[in-house]
């Protein structure tokens, strides 16, 4: 591979800023300037969550405006929508659907001081300026705008780890700049301090918990102007001047006099490990005060990324668009290492990386996709210290990164996609990292009980009853496995490679022949009812992550001709392609934001259907691929603010756009090889980092000319519709021949992309052939019961014998055989297996039947509620007391759920009964905000009036994300009472380390069972 040379430009009084060229670009000039096709703009507006500010590639400083804090369309903190802004600030994330960072605001202004931002009904009350889209400017490494209430001129520039500001003041004798610790987006700043330590430094920390639940950013902020006096408040009051403050809501005035138009310098240096961090930082890239030096810097080193790929012909806005897209493509993972290369570790000890650039920010779901693919083309060194950061953030906190943000697992999304990344890089010869740690991390990841692992290793698939978007992880899920058994082939662990192969074919077990969808089943392998293919659910509840049958029907990159098999077939699953395209293109959840950029029910705002256009071309109808694809790219991608149809999530909208205007696409993430689209433009090279050229020539392409009429690859005529990675390595020139017309091209079957999960030759040995019988299931609504119960056993699999136990003993086949029902009268925890005809048998059914008090209809138990329901979650007037338990999915309808009260229920038998037991469930799910009470405590009666506590449970405050489940709390009671009570209590808050820290938490409480 082609090495980076590292050289640094010392400007005395100016700055040192660190540039990586590659050989060519260090002696000869650029051609051209990539960056004038840039528009940091796009994706500003509508979802698309970008901003416009200054960083340079996977630089740890981000250096933007922040206009909004407010919510999810201000994730990036900047949105088009407003016309006022709070600040400039050193963290930024580009695209997520979530919001974090915003640290270290500074904000420059002129007048009376104010130390809270202001609203944007009325910028007036605070230090907030409005500002006009005309009068912003933005570049790549550089954003200017003028503040119209202060009469500044505002720029911003920076290198890796360092913000530079520079502010062209008016003449004032009242001239600031606030700097505010406790500015955030959707963050809570937890402890924050400065000290200012010369008369023109400051430095300080504002530590946070947000998404990231315990974020440290240490500072060291150096002004080119000597201050007058520097003042300090903590929680808005007593305003006064000092050199040390400290507090959860710290801010600084610095104070200057102005003359008309002086500018004033600040460089703000960022470090995740200390003030002594970041200090080096400053110290290693901005010497002086420069502002235009650093600038040119920045320009320079986006232009050499850039240039990675050289895109001829086409109009200017298609190039805006194709670079704006290569730029964000490049904007995260994050530098998250000082240049001593100390950098925080997930255990949030301080490490030292040896021999890499350690990184953060891995937001996987989205980026495992494309974006990592297209790095290993034009950033493969950087993916290289991209994975090795994975591997030491598992080494330090036992897992691979699943949404990894400044050394703090998220937990957001699903998958363990940090596998298909790595099994990337080891299949294109670009593993340069311990592969054996590598496939240890990727066996522990496949191997972890939590998020329906359990679940989808021992039956195949995710009960739908036992964790939310069961159908989105399984699939996914099954991909991971596929990628697990290609490392664990490459070093020649064939167990583990048949082991993890048959894991990758567990999708099958999810696929419905009746609809022809993959869809979600119940953990007795019952098909889920009802069911609605349109249906859209959200994380945390429902069958599928962010969308519905449509959008999930098509994953399995790694075994796509078994998918068409599935469908019965290339024709009808075209067919079932074209139907996705041809539904009613709505949203019928308004809650599911990502679901945006529809035809039909295609979504190009959301991941899951990034790659089903090209699914064509395993069937046999490349021409709908090279139209769909032209369509996508004319539609959802333009040159404005909006100009992105949903979240630009770290890069993976981008990618998706830079590899289909170039002409193919990473279908399979992880196999090396390219599905052919439809490229746009008529010449694109990509300088490959071993030297060699590879070049797309589209003769005729056009707006009409979409089709491929014929292929040449180095002269000579080219039918396959995808290209393998080697090929793209080995350099040379595919050229197409564009035109208005479908045509015959790549539709032999010897044409076209193949995809198994396990190679046909050698289905035979790897294959384990082994029928599955589900568990039996009872056809009672409930195993709570008055008196007596009819007990009957169903089961999915045909033609089973069903055993089962009334002693809580395992059955077998010695066990009674059922032929009938049966009636039971007391409390019995009954078991039941099944046996095929082959002596199969299935896993153990569990059912603890209950003779308790419910209601039913009659007036007694009679239930009282001292709480106020919830529109939302509300399980019917007795729904707690009717004898149906919930499950562990919150929007089954049978869970109460109530916050910011306590839970108190009253529950009157009509008259003294004998009582043994009272007990109550409430749900676990923390990633929803579903925590369990603080305490419980039951209490009996014999007038309604005087209670007498019965026991009480306590509950600590969790520190991570457990297995979503239901616990039940239960107390013993002796004696004759006519009333039951119950009471829990909620915690105050959500814990720091919670995305939705200092909210109130949820709690879902079900069935009230007295025995």
């Amino acid at each position: 591979m082609r090495k980076l040379l590292i050289t640094f430009i010392w400007v005395p009084l100016l700055f040192s800023c660190v540039s990586q060229m590659n050989k060519k670009a260090a002696t000869e000039v650029l051609p051209k300037s990539y960056t004038d096709y840039v528009d940091p703009f796009i994706g500003t507006s509508a979802h698309g969550h970008t901003f416009p500010g200054a960083t340079v590639p996977f630089g740890m400083v981000q250096l933007s405006p922040d206009t909004g804090i407010e919510g999810w369309d201000w994730s990036s903190g900047y949105h088009s929508s407003d016309n006022s802004i709070m600040g400039f600030s050193h963290t930024h994330l580009s695209g997520t659907g979530g919001g974090d960072y915003g640290d270290i605001l500074l904000m420059p202004t002129v007048g009376e001081i104010k130390t809270e931002a202001g609203s944007k009904e009325n910028p007036d009350e605070g230090y907030r300026s409005r500002f006009e889209k005309v009068k912003e400017e933005a570049s790549p490494g550089f954003y200017s705008v003028f503040l119209e209430d202060y009469g500044i001129t505002a720029e911003l520039t920076a290198t890796t780890r360092v913000g530079v500001h520079q502010y062209h003041f008016p003449a004032s004798d009242q001239a600031h700049i606030i700097l505010d610790l406790k500015h955030g987006i959707g963050d809570s700043a937890r402890e924050t301090w400065f000290e200012v330590t010369s008369d023109n430094e400051i430095v300080g920390l504002r530590r946070s918990s947000g998404w990231a639940r315990d974020q440290f950013v240490y500072f060291v902020a150096q002004f080119s102007k000597p201050f007058d006096s520097v003042q300090g408040t903590k929680s808005g009051v007593d305003l006064k001047e000092t050199n040390k403050l400290d507090g959860d809501d710290v801010k600084a005035v610095v104070n200057y006099t102005t003359v008309e138009g002086e500018a004033i310098t600040v460089k703000v240096a960022i470090s995740a490990v200390s003030v002594e961090g970041a200090r080096k930082n400053l110290e290693a890239e901005a010497k002086g005060f420069n502002f235009n030096a650093v600038k040119d810097q920045a320009k320079q080193t986006w232009n050499e990324k850039l240039s990675k790929i050289e895109v001829e012909g086409g109009d200017q806005v298609k190039k805006t668009i194709f670079y704006t897209a290569l730029y964000h493509s490049m904007i995260a993972p994050n530098v998250f290492m000082d240049v001593d290369h100390q950098y925080r570790g997930m255990d949030h000890k301080i490490h030292k990386a040896e021999g890499f650039t350690h990184y953060t920010l891995f937001s996987l779901w989205d980026t495992f996709r494309a974006t990592h693919p297209l790095f290993t083309l034009i950033a493969p060194e950087e993916n290289n210290d991209f994975i090795k950061s994975m591997i030491v953030k598992y080494e330090q906190s036992g897992q691979l990164p699943v949404w990894e943000l400044s050394a703090n697992e998220t937990g957001t999304m699903i998958g363990f996609h940090s596998a298909p990344v790595i099994a990337d890089a080891i299949n294109k010869g670009q593993g340069d990292f311990d592969k054996e740690l590598a496939y240890k991390a990727m066996v522990a990841a496949a191997e972890d009980p939590r998020r329906g692992l359990n679940w989808f290793n021992e039956d195949g698939f995710i009960p739908v009853e036992k964790e939310s978007n069961s159908v989105s992880k399984g699939v996914e899920y099954a991909f991971d496995m596929w990628v697990v058994a290609q490392v664990a082939k490459d070093l020649g662990k064939m167990d583990d490679y048949k082991k993890y192969s048959n894991r990758a074919l567990n999708y099958k077990q999810l696929f419905d022949k009746e609809t022809g969808f993959l869809r979600g089943k119940n953990m007795y392998g019952a098909w889920d009812e009802p069911f609605d293919p349109m249906a859209i659910s959200l994380l945390g509840a429902g069958n599928y992550t962010e969308g519905n049958a449509w959008h999930y029907n098509f994953f399995a990159p790694q075994d796509i001709n078994g998918l068409i098999d599935l469908h019965g077939g290339d024709d009808k699953f075209i067919d079932k392609i074209d139907q996705m395209f041809e539904q009613e293109a709505v949203n019928d959840n308004h809650m599911a934001h990502d679901v945006t950029g529809l035809i039909g029910q295609y979504a190009q705002g959301n991941e899951p259907s990034h790659h089903v256009i090209y699914l064509y071309n395993y069937a046999g109808q490349p021409w709908k691929t090279q139209s769909r694809i032209r369509q996508v790219m004319d539609e959802m991608y333009t040159s404005e603010r909006d100009g992105l149809c949903g979240n630009e999530d770290c890069g993976q909208m981008s990618a998706w756009y830079v590899f289909s205007a170039m002409g193919f696409y990473p279908v399979n993430p992880a196999d090396g090889q390219y599905a052919i689209g439809s490229p746009i433009f008529g010449k694109v090279t990509i300088h490959m980092d071993n030297g060699n050229d590879f070049t797309i020539i589209a003769d005729h392409s056009s707006t009409k000319n979409e089709y491929i009429q014929s292929a040449t690859l180095d002269g000579v005529n080219y039918e396959k519709t995808f290209i393998t990675h080697q090929q793209l390595e080995n350099g040379g020139v595919l050229a197409f021949n564009m035109g208005e017309n479908k045509s015959n091209w790549g539709t032999n079957i010897s044409s076209r992309p193949t995809s198994h999960a396990i190679p046909l030759e050698e289905v035979n040995s790897i294959v384990e052939k082994k029928d599955v019988v589900y568990r039996p299931y009872i056809t009672n609504k409930s195993v709570l019961f008055k008196g007596s119960t009819e007990v009957t056993f169903k089961d999915v699999t045909p033609d089973v014998e069903i055993y089962y136990t009334l002693d809580g003993t395992t059955p077998t086949k010695s066990s009674i055989r059922f032929e009938t029902e049966f009636s039971i009268n007391q409390s019995t925890l009954v078991k039941a297996i099944a046996f095929d005809k082959k002596g199969e048998s299935s896993k153990v059914s569990e059912f603890a039947f209950k003779k308790a008090f419910y209601n039913s209809g009659e007036e007694y138990p009679k239930l009282r509620i001292n709480y106020e329901k919830n529109a939302t979650y509300d399980a019917g007037v007795n729904g707690i007391l009717n004898g149906d338990y919930a499950s562990d999915n919150l929007r089954d309808g049978k869970w109460d759920g109530i916050s910011g009260q306590n839970f108190e229920a009253v529950i009157d038998l009509g008259q003294k009964e004998d009582l043994h037991q009272v007990s109550i469930g409430f749900l676990e799910n923390t990633s929803s905000w579903v925590f369990l009470p603080k305490e419980v405590e039951f209490f009996v009666s014999n007038d309604g009036e005087n209670f007498t506590s019965v026991g009480s449970y306590k509950t600590e405050m969790l520190n991570d994300h457990p297995i979503i489940g239901i616990k039940r709390f239960s107390k013993e009671i002796k004696g004759r009472y006519k009333f039951v009570k119950v009471v829990a209590t909620p915690f105050d808050a959500l814990p720091v380390w919670h995305l939705g820290a200092g909210n109130n938490p949820w709690m879902f409480t079900d069935e009230i069972v007295i025995e």
